[in-house]
């Protein structure tokens, strides 16, 4: 990796303390002089939204989140902060919460504060994504990076124990896809990898007592720190991957990331030593490889009962050739190993029946 490099840094409030989401939330709130606020969240997580935002008035109460962010659900929620003359937008929730209040701020440029209740990351990017007529379309645009986030490990003791485990390697793929995405630099590359240890250890601390909240504090500090990479570095031949998987074939978000990512990485590792080695070192392995980054991540993945395959959420084998067909185009071509169809589709016949992934390795 060259020190020949373009680093961009988002100008972002990050407030980080166990019980502290309410008390933040308000002074955030009188910071920005907002006085019509819209709190968007989940119907699922409304009380634990009117718990966290009981310090603030709220003018607008919106709790039509959807997965994916459909552009009718998203025309809706922008046509509620126009008649209600909302000033700020406060979301709280998981990434499919953040995403909608991103699209409104998209078209109307109000500033968001987020407050997540999941390692999703979205809420430290400035990454937008729509999906209509079963595709999913993404930009970036500064006007949707929240103005701050609000991390509070207390809040993500209502995500289940499966649902974190999923959510957490979601997390972990955006560090391991920021190693070789389209920017990828030195800088981000040292947040990935501080990342993945993050979550390394904070995941099973979860998993083994999902209300240990020193261990969803080390995932939130990673999952931010996953974010803040992939902000940096662009997407790379994951998150293309996932991105048609969860909009066009309308698979679940977090469980789809995690599936898909030991497959990603035995593909492009061998071709990548640098990104295999620190991949390896962050995992804690010995050795420099790509065999060892992938027994890092496996290893892990074991200790968490990970999702296995892509066929358990629904996907199946004739959706294969069309899911390639739209993944293709949009790969990088900066991604340390040529993609073809028939290479594609190996990996998504893989994952679709969790065939383990080493064979990749040496395909």
């Amino acid at each position: 990796m060259s020190f020949a490099f373009d680093h961009e840094i988002l100008a972002q409030r990050v407030l980080f303390g166990t019980d502290t989401a309410a008390a933040r939330l308000a002074s955030e709130v009188a910071r920005l002089g907002a006085s019509r606020v819209m709190v968007i969240a989940s119907k699922a997580e409304s009380e634990l939204a009117r718990s966290t935002a009981s310090g603030i008035d709220v003018a607008l109460w919106h709790h039509d989140v959807v997965m994916h962010v459909p552009a009718a659900t998203a025309e809706k929620a922008r046509a509620a902060a126009s008649e209600y003359g909302i000033d700020v937008v406060v979301c709280i929730g998981g990434g499919s919460t953040t995403g909608l209040a991103k699209a409104v701020a998209l078209t109307t440029g109000l500033p968001i504060i987020a407050v997540p209740t999941t390692y999703a990351g979205s809420e430290a990017t400035n990454v937008w994504g729509l999906t209509e007529e079963s595709r999913k379309t993404t930009g970036v645009d500064p006007k949707v990076l929240p103005v701050a986030v609000i991390y509070d490990a207390a809040l993500t003791l209502s995500l289940p124990g499966a649902m974190s485990i999923a959510s957490g390697l979601n997390g972990l793929a955006h560090c391991i896809d920021s190693l070789w995405a389209p920017r990828a630099d030195p800088i981000n590359a040292a947040l990935a990898a501080e990342g993945i240890r993050a979550l390394g250890q904070g995941l099973p601390r979860i998993a083994q007592d999902s209300h240990d909240l020193e261990g969803r504090e080390q995932a939130l500090y990673g999952a931010y720190l996953s974010a803040a990479a992939f902000a940096s570095a662009g997407s790379g031949l994951h998150h293309k991957i996932c991105h048609v998987l969860g909009g066009t074939f309308d698979l679940p978000h977090a469980q789809t990331h995690a599936t898909v990512l030991p497959y990603v990485l035995a593909f492009n590792a061998p071709q990548a030593p640098g990104a295999a080695a620190r991949i390896a070192a962050a995992f804690g392995v010995s050795g420099t490889g790509a065999e060892d980054a992938l027994a890092g991540l496996q290893h892990l993945r074991s200790r968490l009962d990970a999702p296995n395959s892509l066929a358990e959420y629904g996907f199946r084998a004739d959706g294969i050739a069309d899911a390639v067909q739209i993944i293709l185009p949009t790969v990088p071509a900066s991604n340390p190993r040529p993609v073809t169809a028939e290479n594609l589709s190996a990996l998504l016949e893989a994952a679709l029946t969790g065939e383990r992934p080493e064979a990749l390795l040496t395909a």
